[in-house]
């Protein structure tokens, strides 16, 4: 391999490795506005009234599968009829 292609192989490598991370720190930045824009969401929904852990349980729940969460659920009130809750 002549030095020259050697060096050009490298160039390609190097600017396409810098692609990926600028693509990548890219995504980092949108992950931190839609952070943003999710605190500023909870923020509104707790100066209307809203309880916000309670929310963020439910999207949570939404998020499994209704068998796994029926199933979990089921559990939940055999234990706490055990405890006599």
């Amino acid at each position: 391999m002549s030095e020259s292609s050697s060096d050009t192989s490298y160039r390609v490598t190097a600017d396409e490795l810098r692609q990926f991370i600028e693509r990548y720190e890219r995504l980092e930045a949108e992950k931190k506005d839609i952070a943003d824009q999710q605190k500023e969401v909870m923020a509104e929904a707790k100066s209307r009234g809203y309880d916000t852990r309670v929310m963020r349980k439910l999207i949570a729940m939404r998020k499994r599968d209704r068998d796994e969460l029926a199933e979990e659920e089921a559990v939940l009130e055999l234990y706490k009829e055990a405890l006599g809750m």
